[in-house]
């Protein structure tokens, strides 16, 4: 039996995830932005160990979030689910960050280095990040013209370098990033193609999973399976720009 983290857990393939997990007999605790989500959530998985409460899109959120989590003891696994989608308009958040990219990059990136590491991380990224730009000159999007597609793609490449960061910085630590594929739930749209009993199958995989396949580092997956991740996630030196951009942005240091 494992204890997982599970950020973005009141709807779509976070709750998904939530309830194989406990289906199998893990502890879950989930993760609401406020306490409205997190009553209804907590009504929709009666069994869940917990609920932390916290809005991602802002500093304050992400630290409560990370000390209600270390509050409650070391987890097995953190799956960071949390994120939104290439529809967004350009919005700020209350630190004055744009929207995709605090709640996609820097949320996954602070409660990375305030959590106790677990034993396995997991990032959700996107197939979308294979034409990301790894450029981190602009990550607020003040110096361009908005493009939600363009910034979606952008954060889900950071996802993906964050995550192999991780794995390459913390060689105790099982750190992986996948594709979900584009399925049927609230960000994915109804006409989206792939198999949505699929979406979640690979989180909880990466998460609990004892297969030699499952119990691997730095590596980015679709169904299960091992793909190429776009070249730029495996440059050491862009890694380490992304983690010290995110540190300043935030003021908290990766260690």
């Amino acid at each position: 039996m494992a204890r997982v983290l599970i950020t973005g857990s009141t709807d779509g393939l976070g709750l998904m995830t939530s309830q194989s997990l406990i289906a199998e007999g893990h502890q879950v605790t989930l993760h609401a932005r406020n306490e409205d989500r997190a009553a209804e959530t907590r009504e929709r998985v009666p069994h869940a160990e917990g609920v932390v409460v916290g809005d991602v899109a802002d500093l304050s959120g992400m630290r409560s979030i990370a000390e209600q989590a270390n509050a409650m003891g070391r987890f097995d696994a953190v799956i960071h689910n949390v994120g939104v989608g290439y529809r967004e308009p350009r919005r700020e958040t209350h630190d004055g960050l744009s929207r995709v990219f605090a709640i996609n990059v820097l949320a996954p990136y602070v409660l990375t280095a305030l959590i106790n590491p677990p034993n396995r991380l997991v990032y959700l990224s996107s197939g979308m990040h294979q034409g990301g730009e790894p450029d981190l000159s602009d990550l607020q999007w003040t110096q361009r013209r908005w493009n939600g597609a363009q910034a979606y793609s952008d954060s889900k490449l950071f996802d993906v370098i964050l995550a192999f960061a991780v794995a390459r910085h913390w060689p105790t630590v099982l750190s992986n990033a996948l594709d979900p594929g584009w399925v049927a739930t609230k960000m994915g749209g109804p006409s989206a193609p792939d198999n949505l009993s699929q979406g979640s199958a690979t989180q909880v995989w990466l998460a609990v999973s004892d297969d030699p396949s499952a119990t691997v580092s730095g590596e980015y997956f679709f169904h299960r399976q091992r793909q190429t991740p776009n070249a730029d996630a495996r440059d050491t030196g862009l890694q380490d720009d992304l983690l010290t951009a995110c540190a300043q942005l935030s003021d908290v240091h990766f260690t």
